[in-house]
């Protein structure tokens, strides 16, 4: 196994200083902030020739499992959203060796989540307030951000991250192996246009009310060429016109008091996929309204979907888990348990490792 950087390895690189405007006008609340464009984000924090070419291979091991063409089941797991790189990059070390021990049976792709997004207000993850101060500081965040996931890579991990802001995927995209599009955004039509340009597989989340139609749709105009407003590499704005991508599916997480991971609710997705001639891949998370929020019910959610996959149902693709190195959640505050989250109670690693060796 490569050994990791250390997290301080890249701290003197983007040396471009996040500076404020001198705009001021009628039409706007509040005020702006200049931030390095993608460009010289990557530059100052490059992915290096053999990184590359190893998340290359990570995304198409990862379009097989999808495909049906690796009998292996797709885990992607880790915490619900990171707010410490240094217990992020131990559970990756953890991650990393547990994935090798059990590669004949399962894909493991580690979820780096930096984005949180909220119903109302509230932390809105390590991107965009990586001090967790309120004030908000994007250009550390965009640094710590790609930083960690260049750590990660080091440690021979796929990453898989939420794509909440768009542009933050133009500094962050080359690092990641998958991407999920949340129940809150899946009908969004901005985020459909970014996926149909993004290089690697990308799951939609059914709606929060745990219908299945807006993800249904969303694979539909994500396979379609696009032509949407962006940037290029050097903060231009640009009309970016895209390819469609073919490597989305669906991922069941349930909704307002439903639950999909059950036998019944997994065969209707597969049949609403097939007659819409989508892929009819699936992937279950076993958190969220399908574990109604309890961390440990993922563990029997976990046992019955791969019994679904064990008695034949070969369209079941993926798990997705929320896991970290303590059980459960606590509140942000002096005195912090290292190693447990801030935002959704998660399985500890005692209870992850005995899971995924069982299975």
């Amino acid at each position: 196994m490569n050994m990791p950087l250390h997290i301080d390895t890249l701290e003197s690189s983007a040396q471009h200083q996040a500076v404020p405007t001198t705009d001021s006008t009628d039409d706007q609340r509040g005020c702006a902030m200049i931030l390095p464009t993608p460009a010289q984000l990557r530059h100052d924090l490059p992915l290096p020739a053999v990184l590359a070419e190893q998340i290359h291979q990570h995304r198409e091991a990862i379009r097989r499992v999808l495909a049906g063409d690796d009998p292996r089941t797709l885990v992607v797991i880790g915490p619900c959203s990171i707010h410490d790189e240094v217990a992020a990059l131990e559970y990756g070390e953890k991650l990393a060796a547990l994935a090798d021990d059990v590669s004949d049976r399962f894909l493991i792709v580690m979820r780096a989540y930096l984005e949180k997004p909220r119903t109302t207000v509230g932390w809105k993850g390590l991107l965009y307030d990586p001090e967790r101060t309120g004030d908000g500081d994007l250009h550390q965040g965009l640094i710590r951000s790609r930083r960690l996931l260049l750590n990660l890579a080091q440690l021979g991990l796929p990453v898989a991250t939420e794509a909440l802001s768009p542009l933050a995927m133009d500094y962050l995209a080359d690092l990641v192996s998958w991407t999920a599009i949340g129940a809150r955004t899946t009908e969004s039509q901005i985020h459909r246009e970014m996926v149909s340009g993004l290089p690697m597989p990308v799951g939609f989340k059914n709606g929060t009310d745990g219908g299945m139609a807006v993800a249904i749709n969303a694979m539909k105009s994500a396979a379609h060429s696009h032509h949407r407003l962006g940037m290029t590499g050097e903060g231009v704005p640009a009309m970016i016109t895209t390819d469609g991508n073919p490597d989305t599916h669906l991922v069941l997480r349930g909704g307002r008091g439903i639950t999909n991971y059950d036998a019944d609710s997994i065969a209707e997705a597969v049949d609403a996929l097939t007659a819409a001639g989508l892929s009819p891949a699936v992937m279950v998370d076993c958190s969220h309204d399908n574990a109604r929020k309890q961390a440990e019910r993922q563990l029997d959610i976990a046992r019955e979907v791969m019994a679904q996959k064990a008695a034949g149902n070969g369209c079941i693709r993926g798990l997705m888990l929320e896991s970290f190195l303590e059980p459960g959640r606590q509140n942000d505050g002096d005195e912090l348990i290292y190693g447990c989250s801030l935002t959704d109670p998660c399985l500890g690693w005692t209870q992850t490792e005995a899971l995924l060796r069982s299975l």
